[in-house]
């Protein structure tokens, strides 16, 4: 039996659809709060940028934008061909080259913290 790499690729398109439908709601909700000046306590500018500046948190939030930048790539790849775009090789370089780069910039942007 040949040796496949899909279960790892799978594997991190569901951790993806997971951050992506548990956490990434709520670290938008209170990112939205804290830009509109009404933050929940203990969630001021100064305590999230100190939160954002530990390596932990930075490897968590890598994590999850990195893993939903990906999850959305494969998810709009499927979906345009199930809507019946079969220019599939154009889709999966530009979808995929986008997160590439979206997880290159977060990587830069959280080391600049």
């Amino acid at each position: 039996m040949a040796r496949s790499n899909k279960p790892l690729v799978w594997s991190l398109f569901a951790a993806g659809g997971t951050l992506a439908a548990f956490v990434l709601p709520v670290l938008v909700l209170l990112m939205l709060m804290a830009g509109y000046g009404h933050p929940p306590t203990g969630m001021s500018y100064e305590t999230l940028r100190a939160f954002a500046a530990n390596w932990l948190a930075k490897l968590i939030l890598f994590g999850v934008i990195g893993l939903c930048l990906w999850h959305a790539a494969h998810r709009l790849r499927t979906a345009l061909h199930g809507l019946g775009l079969r220019a599939d090789k154009a889709v999966a370089v530009m979808g995929y080259g986008i997160a590439a780069v979206g997880t290159l910039l977060t990587l830069y942007y959280l080391a600049r913290i």
